[in-house]
């Protein structure tokens, strides 16, 4: 029997016959956007009962093809076959109508609503014409059980942390009694402790015969949750393989080659100090922080969550105000809480949330290169658009954005060619001193050696590079110094050579001395 909001297709080639346990099947999938062939020839599969780990490169293909199946794209060729028919899917009903339900990155809840009114949204139980709050409510708490999420069917999901948002988007999903569950980067911004929970989701899920797609860039994730593999490379399926393959044989999948060292950093004799930090103190965040980077040298600031790493970059761009201390760049001192002086005197700074203060999604690659040298460049109020325009080429083209032209809106393009974007205008500007914040978060093993191999770039030509990133073997493998914040204090610092996984965590878990910091070597 087929569902409503299917359309018959009639066959123009043999084709696979379904298995009684598979629940989804896409075959020979070709989606074209003008001057990009976003998915061609692509082929994948789940069963009942699964995980399936899509694996691959940011702009692989991956997010147009979960969108075909949400009902976002259509294909130009190939067949979709839920439930052993083929169908077409036109919109998000057919899709939910089909028992799939997509758990984006970006959360599809509405901030002012109840859970319960976001779990059932646009199909809340009535009674007598009204909607039914009392059922709603009820049925809402069933749902979030069965998640295993402690939270109120009444709570306001504005007043929920990333973890629980992520729990009602499953319980809405479940809602829809969808048999197929897409989950695209559900662990990019949780804690170990928070992927753990949503891994048991994850199984019990995979325990009631509910069939999981999982989108990740975490490779040790894939033997500990996956039971398949199947990775797109360059628009197209490269090869299906259990998941306890081997993460050197991912990789390779992934990127067509072999990568010997995941982190690639290039040494280079330290220069004179460029970015000097003094006794930097904001009340309640941060106390008498000072450190120093030098030309040609990365340091790496290492800590948990909330030691104040990222408050205290900000500080030093002039983004947030503090209370004491001082900030030298290159000898001179540097204003306080005054962006445009710290650009000035060559601070670049990459923000953690790339999408949300470090981009303009809605402008073009070239006008986004260009926000930090638009004055500059520009002669009697007018600007020199040609400049730009080529200014903006030979970045691009240097920093390898994959992209269908300058003209190419920023939004469109995929996490690891975004954050090459929002460097590259720093790049442009000529920085001295390079803040990154998280500079991977979010991207693919192919494109983070691609942002380290711009970092060795950038310290080969005398800058330095501050970077912070919740990734500990990034910090050690990419850093020549690492200091370790704790409770809003430099714990201590360590050299490349003292600095291992142990040592490092040792300083981010003490209580830092009151008068100063810690000695270094981490005792």
């Amino acid at each position: 029997m087929r569902r409503a909001g299917t359309v018959p297709v009639p066959r123009t080639k043999e084709y696979a016959v379904s298995s009684p346990d598979e629940l989804l099947r896409i075959e020979g999938i070709r989606k074209t956007f003008p001057g990009v062939v976003a998915l061609d020839s692509v082929d994948f599969d789940l069963r009942r009962g699964e995980v399936h780990v899509l694996l691959g490169e940011n702009g692989a293909g991956k997010s147009t093809l979960i969108k075909m199946l949400s009902g976002a794209y259509t294909p130009d060729t190939g067949r979709v076959v839920v439930g052993g028919e083929e169908v077409r899917i036109h919109g998000a009903q057919d899709s939910e109508r089909l028992g799939i339900a997509t758990i984006y990155q970006e959360f599809n809840l509405v901030p002012d609503l109840s859970v319960a009114e976001n779990i059932f949204l646009g199909r809340q139980p009535r009674r007598f014409g009204m909607i039914d709050r009392k059922r709603m409510d009820a049925d809402a708490e069933v749902l979030l059980k069965r998640v295993g999420v402690d939270v109120s069917p009444r709570a306001l999901v504005r007043e929920l942390g990333i973890a629980r948002l992520q729990m009602v988007e499953i319980a809405k999903a479940l809602s829809l009694d969808a048999r197929v569950l897409i989950m695209d980067e559900p662990t990019a911004v949780l804690t170990s402790e928070e992927v753990e929970k949503l891994f048991a989701i994850v199984r019990r899920l995979r325990e009631d015969g509910v069939g999981i797609v999982f989108i990740t860039h975490h490779l040790e994730e894939i033997a500990a949750l996956g039971d398949r593999v199947t990775v797109i490379r360059d628009g197209r399926s490269v090869g299906q393989v259990p998941a306890s393959t081997p993460e050197d044989e991912l990789v390779r999948l992934m990127v067509g080659r072999s990568i010997e060292q995941q982190y690639p950093r290039e040494r280079a004799d330290a220069g004179a100090a460029l970015l000097t930090v003094e006794g930097l103190t904001r009340d309640g965040v941060f106390h008498d922080v000072s450190f120093e980077v030098r030309a040609g040298e990365v340091v790496g600031i290492a800590g948990l969550v909330g030691a104040g790493r990222t408050e205290v970059v900000r500080a030093v761009f002039g983004a947030d105000p503090y209370d004491a201390g001082a900030v030298h760049v290159a000898g001179a001192p540097l204003r306080r809480h005054d962006v445009n002086a710290a650009m000035a005197a060559g601070i670049g700074l990459v923000p953690e949330d790339r999408k949300g203060q470090g981009l303009v999604l809605d402008a073009s690659v070239e006008e986004n290169l260009g926000l930090v040298t638009l004055r500059s460049s520009s002669r009697a109020g007018l600007v020199d658009l040609k400049g730009q325009h080529e200014s903006a080429g030979r970045i691009a083209g240097q920093l390898g954005v994959r992209m269908a032209g300058l003209g190419q809106h920023v939004r469109t393009l995929s996490g690891g060619n975004q954050q090459k974007v929002v460097i590259g205008k720093w790049l442009l500007a000529d920085t001295k001193v390079l803040i990154l914040d998280e500079p991977t978060r979010g991207i693919d093993v192919g494109a983070k050696v691609e942002i380290y191999q711009l970092i060795n770039e950038l310290t080969a030509a005398g800058a330095a590079v501050l970077m912070i990133s919740s990734d500990l073997p990034e910090v050690l493998g990419m850093s020549d110094r690492v200091v370790v914040m704790a409770q809003g204090r430099v714990a201590g610092e360590l050299t490349a050579a003292q600095a291992t996984q142990d040592a490092v965590m040792a300083l981010a878990v003490s209580t830092p001395h009151t008068n100063g910091t810690e000695a270094s070597g981490g005792h």
